[in-house]
C-alpha cells in the first residue's frame, strides 16, 4: 500500500531537494554499513555519487556533520573528513558560518526517478540472502526443453528464415504468442499488430520514440512505481509525471490534472504495492486516454503467477486501440534471453514497426524459433506450471519467516507475483535503523518508500521483499539473521 501522510522533514535533511530525490542519510545508508576499516572511503565515494548522479543536486543544503553523523550511526570525524575531502575536489562548497553544500562545478544527470535498480545486482560474496525484488530463480531455466527446441527448429527451420527478418519478428512466433495471450491473458492479440523486442525495455523506448515524433512531451508514471518506466521514457526525451495511487489504482483527480496524454500503469499486480486495480479505476483510466486522444502503456510483468485468486484479466481486452500492452519472459524463463513483445494499437503499428527496423533489423529468428516451439508444443505452459509451484513454496516459508520472527507483521500483495509488501510495527524501526541492521548482517533489502515519492510518518517500517529467487532455507536464515542483529541493536 501506498505510504500514507505527507512528507516529514527532520533537521538533518537538506533543505533543498530536486523532485523524486532520497534524504542524504538514505543515500548513504549503505556506506554507512559498510566494515569499520573502509567505512571512510565508502562514505566518500557514496557522497561523490550522489552528487554525480543528481540525487544531491547544486545548490543543496547538507545537513551539519555531527547530525549527519548521528543518523548515520558512525563517527562525526568521517562525516568531516568527508566533507573536507570533497569541498578539496569541488564537489562541495563550505561556507564558514552557512553549511555545506553541494558544488555547480560537476555537470549532472537530471535525477526524475527514485534510484533504486528494478532489478538486484548480483550479490557479493558476504551477502546471506538478497531480498531485493526483481529476479526470478534461473536455476528453473528449462535447459532440456529450451536445447531440444534449438535442435528442432534448426533442423526444420527454412533457410530464407536466417535472412533479415520481419521487424515485427517470426511470423510463426508471433501467432504462437498471440493464440497464448489471449487464452491466458485476455488480450486482443492480432499477430499482425504484435512486434517482439528485447524485453519491456526495448518496448517502453519504442513507444516512447513514436510518442514523443507525435508531439507528446511526457509521460505519466504510477506513485510508488517501477522507478526503471520513468528511466526508459526519459531515454526517448519524455518528463517522468508521478501520479499517486491509493488501494483502487491511479487516483482520477491527479491524473486529470497533470495534462499528460500518455501513462504507463501494472494494474494487474500493481508493483511494487500488489494491489489490482479496481473495476471502477481500469474503466475510469480508459475513459480518460479516450478524452484526450491517449495512451496507456500496460506493464503486465508477472501477470502468468497467480496463487489464491483467478487472474485479473489483462487492460488491454477493454481497449485495444487506447493501450499498449507489453510483456516478456524474463520472469518465466529468464531474462538473459531479452525476449518480450508488445501488441500495439492499429494507429501505432506503422510507426512503431519503422522505429523497430530502424533501431535493430528486427530481432533474432533462431531464439524466436525455439520461443515459438516451446509455446506451441505446451513446454511453456509447464515452465510457468513449475514455477508457480515453486514460488508459492517460497512465499509461504517467506510469510512464515516473517510471522516467526517480526510478530505483528501485515503482509499484502501475497495472492500474486513474486514479492510482497511487509509492513512491521514501529517498534522495528525506524527503518534506516532496520535497514542497517539488515545490511551488518549481510542482507539486502528495499524500502517501499524507495520507490515513490511519499514518505511515511507512522514509524512502520515497509518493506519490498522479494522471494522467487531464493530458497526456502535462505528465505527462513536470512530472517533470523537480520531479527537477531536488530535484538543486538
Amino acid at each position: 500500500m501506498t505510504p500514507s501522510g505527507t512528507t516529514s522533514t527532520t533537521a538533518a535533511e537538506p533543505t533543498n531537494r530536486t523532485s523524486g530525490a532520497q534524504p542524504a542519510w538514505e543515500v548513504l545508508l549503505p556506506a554507512a554499513a559498510a566494515p569499520a576499516r573502509r567505512r571512510g572511503r565508502a562514505l566518500q565515494e557514496a557522497l561523490r555519487e550522489a552528487v554525480r548522479a543528481g540525487r544531491l543536486a547544486s545548490g543543496t543544503r547538507l545537513p551539519s556533520s555531527r547530525a549527519l553523523a548521528q543518523d548515520l550511526g558512525v563517527s562525526r570525524g568521517l562525516v568531516t573528513e568527508a566533507y573536507e575531502q570533497l569541498v578539496a575536489e569541488g564537489y562541495l562548497r563550505s561556507d564558514r558560518g552557512s553549511g555545506t553544500w553541494v558544488g555547480g562545478a560537476v555537470r549532472t544527470g537530471r535525477a526524475a526517478t527514485p534510484s533504486v535498480p528494478h532489478a538486484p545486482s548480483a550479490p557479493g560474496s558476504g551477502t546471506v540472502a538478497d531480498f531485493r525484488p526483481g529476479t526470478p530463480d534461473l536455476s528453473l531455466f528449462p535447459r532440456a526443453a529450451w536445447a531440444a527446441a534449438q535442435r528442432t527448429v534448426l533442423a526444420e527451420l527454412p533457410h530464407s528464415a536466417l535472412g533479415y527478418p520481419d521487424p515485427r519478428g517470426l511470423p510463426a512466433l508471433r501467432s504462437a504468442l498471440a493464440a497464448m495471450l489471449s487464452r491466458r491473458r485476455g488480450v486482443v492479440a492480432d499477430p499482425d499488430r504484435l512486434v517482439v523486442c528485447s524485453g519491456v525495455a526495448q518496448a517502453a523506448t519504442l513507444l516512447g520514440s513514436v510518442l514523443r515524433a507525435r508531439g507528446h512531451r511526457d509521460v505519466g508514471v504510477e506513485d510508488p512505481g517501477s522507478p526503471e518506466h520513468g528511466r526508459l521514457f526519459a531515454a526517448t526525451g519524455l518528463d517522468t509525471l508521478w501520479l499517486p495511487l491509493d488501494d483502487e489504482g491511479l487516483r482520477p483527480e491527479p491524473l486529470t490534472r497533470s495534462g499528460t496524454r500518455a501513462v504507463v500503469v501494472t494494474p494487474s499486480h500493481q508493483f511494487p504495492s500488489g494491489i489490482a486495480w479496481s473495476a471502477e479505476r481500469r474503466g475510469m483510466l480508459l475513459e480518460w486516454a479516450r478524452s484526450v486522444d491517449g495512451y496507456v502503456c500496460e506493464d503486465d510483468y508477472d501477470g502468468d503467477f497467480r496463487y489464491d485468486r483467478a487472474p485479473v484479466g489483462a487492460l488491454q481486452g477493454l481497449d485495444p486501440e487506447r493501450v499498449v500492452y507489453t510483456g516478456s519472459v524474463s520472469k518465466s524463463l529468464a531474462p538473459g534471453l531479452r525476449l518480450g513483445w508488445m501488441v500495439v494499437p492499429e494507429s501505432l503499428v506503422e510507426e512503431v514497426v519503422e522505429r523497430k527496423r530502424t533501431m535493430d533489423l528486427g530481432h533474432p529468428a533462431l531464439d524466436q524459433a525455439a520461443l515459438a516451439h516451446l509455446v506451441t508444443s505446451g513446454g511453456y505452459d509447464r515452465q510457468l506450471r513449475r514455477c508457480q509451484r515453486a514460488y508459492r513454496e517460497r512465499r509461504d516459508a517467506l510469510l512464515a519467516a516473517l510471522d516467526e520472527h517480526f510478530p505483528g507483521t501485515t503482509v499484502t500483495g501475497i495472492a500474486a507475483g513474486l514479492h510482497v509488501i511487509a509492513c512491521l510495527p514501529a517498534r522495528y524501526g525506524p527503518t534506516r535503523r532496520f535497514l542497517g541492521a539488515a545490511a551488518s548482517v549481510g542482507v539486502a533489502l528495499r524500502a517501499l518508500e524507495e520507490y515513490g515519492t511519499a514518505r511515511p510518518t507512522d514509524g512502520a517500517v515497509r518493506l519490498v521483499v522479494g522471494y522467487a529467487h531464493l530458497t526456502p532455507t535462505t528465505i527462513a536464515a536470512g530472517m533470523r539473521h537480520v531479527a537477531e542483529a536488530l535484538a543486538g541493536r
